[in-house]
């Protein structure tokens, strides 16, 4: 062998485990996209998961707040994004189930658009009202409300979020009507309940349980599927006259279309991992109450498909237009 191949042969085969190391996933850094202002939930969950993964990885894992438009700027940026696993969305349901009925036209298809990765929380969301309102649980909310057909003023945090829809499908069920205030955020239609200048919202119960125990509020039912286990002494909205209601949100995490199922799959096995730790388990999901929906890619594509057409009847019906 002349010695100049032998010495290309020799260094090709030193240069493998370097080549090895290149292609490892991931071996530079990372960008968690949040469709969220920094504070809150979205956003907390995105740096929950950016510090376990870094730590987990030995890289960087970064989060990037890209917030309006009902999360379609964070969206479109994920799904133009190269498929390579080192753009993930932290994805609320409004992305998926109720944008597309919301707005004509979508940057990103909700369906083709991403890879789905693994369902990440439920969030279950709380009935509050001013104290002075002379109710005391669902059912007699929904007896004043009858009395008084819209004169109860609710808050939502935006057309079409989750704490509008909430109500939108409340008053469809119990033949209420009520009038909407929408306010840029939950924090400040949760400000105008406290100091009464609304008399109602749904909000999610991590936020409503510390005005509720200061007295501020009264937090006369949730919206999970039957009573929390963290707060057994609060009513279903299902069980105080409205059978089968739930108003729960859900977080997913997605990356661009078309990702390999190995780095898919290396993503997952990290997700569980973190939502399965016991300090994770008590110091971020139970003081926000959020109940883990980990589980695989076709699990989340289900959740999504039987989720989308609750939302697009409730739209129709409510006659709800995106800004």
């Amino acid at each position: 062998m002349p010695r100049w191949l032998a010495a290309a042969v020799l260094a090709s085969l030193l240069a493998l485990p370097a080549a090895a190391q290149e292609v490892g996933y991931p071996n530079k850094p990372v960008t968690v996209i949040v469709p969220a202002a920094p504070g809150g939930v979205t956003d907390a969950l995105g740096r929950t998961l950016a510090q376990r993964f870094s730590e987990a990885w030995g890289q960087q894992v970064i989060v990037e707040n890209k917030s309006g438009a009902n999360n379609q700027i964070a969206a479109e940026y994920v799904t133009k994004a190269a498929p390579d696993g080192y753009t993930l969305l932290i994805g609320p349901e409004v992305t998926f189930v109720v944008n597309p009925s919301l707005y004509p036209k979508l940057p990103y298809d909700p369906v083709k658009g991403f890879t789905p990765i693994s369902g990440l929380v439920t969030i279950n969301h709380a009935l509050i009202v001013n104290p002075a309102l002379p109710v005391h649980n669902a059912k007699e909310l929904i007896a004043l409300a009858k009395q008084k057909p819209g004169e109860l003023n609710y808050g939502t945090f935006g057309i079409g979020s989750s704490g509008h829809l909430n109500m939108e499908l409340f008053q469809a069920l119990s033949g209420t009507k009520l009038q909407a205030v929408h306010y840029k955020g939950a924090t400040p239609a949760l400000t105008d309940v406290m100091a009464g200048h609304i008399q109602l919202m749904f909000i999610s119960v991590g936020s409503a349980v510390p005005q509720w125990k200061a007295d501020k509020v009264k937090l006369i039912a949730v919206g999970a599927a039957k009573r929390m286990a963290l707060l057994p002494e609060i009513p279903t909205v299902a069980e105080s006259g409205l059978p089968g209601y739930e108003a729960v949100s859900w977080f997913g995490l997605f990356g661009p279309p078309g990702m390999p199922t190995d780095i898919v799959s290396k993503i997952n096995a990290e997700v569980r991992k973190v939502f399965a730790d016991p300090e994770i388990k008590k110091n971020f999901l139970e003081r926000q109450y959020f109940e883990s929906i980990t589980g695989t890619p076709e699990q989340l594509t289900k959740y999504i498909k039987a989720e989308e057409p609750k939302w697009r009847r409730v739209i129709h019906d409510a006659k709800v237009k995106g800004e």
